[in-house]
């Protein structure tokens, strides 16, 4: 299966987010701020990350944009994981380079679907 990043501070959505995956077949790294996910994603290239947008510091969405915006990174489908599920928020998701959005809780066949379908169909840019 895949390589997945995880950038998520609360403990209980990283560990519910880590088991879905561990149990599909992923391998799973983590990190609880948008620096260190910025710094994993360069270093163990996942073949996707999942963010939380409301990170403490630098949000998801600007750790997305920087993402995109780097040549390392910017290949790996970004799936943004919120509470917040307005209309709004979903684009301004999108305008940030995420690929998919989830809301929270996770309901593991969405989490599932939009993995699986990312990760057989790469976007070859982000949702502009």
């Amino acid at each position: 299966m895949a390589h997945i990043l995880i950038v998520e501070d609360n403990q209980a959505n990283m560990r519910l987010a880590r088991l879905l995956l561990v149990n599909a077949g992923h391998t799973v790294v983590w990190a609880a701020d948008a620096e260190s996910g910025l710094t994993l994603a360069r270093e163990a290239q996942p073949a996707l990350i999942l963010m939380d947008i409301q990170l403490p510091g630098m949000d998801g969405l600007a750790a997305t944009a920087l993402l995109k915006q780097d040549p390392y990174t910017a290949h790996i489908p970004v799936i943004a994981l919120t509470a917040m599920a307005m209309k709004e928020d979903r684009e301004k998701t999108r305008l940030a380079g995420c690929d998919a959005y989830i809301s929270k809780p996770l309901r593991y066949k969405e989490l599932y679907q939009v993995i699986d379908t990312l990760l057989q169909h790469p976007p070859l840019s982000p949702l502009r």
